[in-house]
């Protein structure tokens, strides 16, 4: 990798962030040398040589985007009213997290990231950073809970991230048109007083 000088890093930041918006359009099929250069508007020949490989340009769009997800999860941490930390915001707040915000083409877009998520178990030198981003993850739902004053153990956070994944994959072999709405079910129903 080289990028020493101040252009050199716009460069590879601009390869990185067009890789990163290749991945949730389509994929990691969607990355390709030729197709992160026409995104970034660059030359081809810049993604080889700012990367040793496609697997060191694919680490470095996940990380980003990874990262980007995280940093949007501690802004709307920062804006939870405690007021509403029972109610619907503090609910959506988490799918956010699991499952992006919502937006135009929610199913598509949902889709996409359980096959990015799936596909990345195919790739084992992404294993290392997969897990340090889904600690990191783990850990600022815990802190959303905690801050919500719902007290949950981290072993609770996994069981209700598996139960989103589980209502969210359930809606997607339905074809659902809206994956999300299950999961809100879904986690609404467990975080109800028993």
């Amino acid at each position: 990798m080289t990028a020493a000088t101040p252009k050199g890093e716009r460069r590879r930041q601009a390869l990185v962030e067009a890789a990163a918006g290749l991945l949730v359009d389509g994929g990691f099929d969607a990355i390709r040398h030729r197709a992160v250069a026409e995104r970034a508007g660059l030359p081809l020949a810049s993604t080889t040589y700012y990367f040793d490989s496609l697997d060191d340009l694919i680490t470095a769009a996940l990380e980003h985007h990874g990262k980007a997800e995280l940093a949007y999860g501690k802004a709307r941490l920062d804006e939870l009213d405690p007021r509403e930390c029972g109610g619907d915001a503090f609910i959506e707040l988490v799918l956010d997290l699991l499952l992006g915000p919502p937006g135009d083409g929610d199913a598509e877009a949902v889709l996409l990231r359980y096959e990015r998520l799936v596909a990345t178990g195919r790739r084992p030198y992404l294993r290392p950073l997969m897990r340090t981003l889904s600690g990191e993850l783990h850990a600022l739902l815990f802190d959303i809970f905690t801050r919500a004053g719902q007290p949950v153990t981290r072993e609770r956070v996994e069981e209700l991230i598996a139960l989103v994944d589980g209502a969210v994959v359930n809606a997607l072999i339905e074809i659902s048109p809206d994956p999300r709405a299950a999961a809100r079910r879904m986690l609404r129903k467990s975080l109800q007083p028993r």
